[in-house]
């Protein structure tokens, strides 16, 4: 059965020109997406969304980043949507990253690593619902 799951294409990837072809690869996977938007993000909506980070001593350089400039926020569904996106990713540093995927293609460094997606059905249910109204997912 397909699953939904959330994704980012972060700052640093829409502001490099790399949105489109990171989309392709989405879509080359074999993702629906069932709705995307570009938006520009507060500081404080960052803080929202990023809350479980909030002790941690990267949060206010993640949320400064993430609100540094446009974005663009996508719900994809597949069958094993939220394992295969993870996959497809690689992993949080790039250097570490298997070739071919998103972040070794994509990204610069543990920051700047261009694209977000959910770690769990729970994350992802939260992280739809943060961004996207019901109507929008229709």
């Amino acid at each position: 059965m397909a699953q939904r799951t959330f994704s980012i294409i972060k700052p640093d990837a829409v502001r490099k020109g790399y949105t489109g072809a990171i989309l392709a690869e989405i879509e080359k996977a074999g993702f629906q997406i069932v709705s995307l938007k570009r938006a520009s993000i507060s500081k404080k909506q960052a803080e929202g969304f990023y809350y479980v980070h909030a002790e941690r001593p990267f949060f206010n350089d993640l949320c400064t980043f993430m609100s540094s400039g446009p974005l663009v926020l996508m719900v994809l569904e597949k069958d094993n949507a939220i394992t295969d996106l993870r996959k497809l990713m690689g992993a949080t540093n790039p250097a570490n990253a298997e070739e071919g995927t998103i972040r070794k293609k994509f990204a610069g460094s543990i920051q700047e690593n261009a694209i977000h997606g959910s770690d769990a059905e729970d994350t992802a249910a939260f992280e739809i619902g943060y961004w996207f109204a019901g109507y929008e997912l229709v």
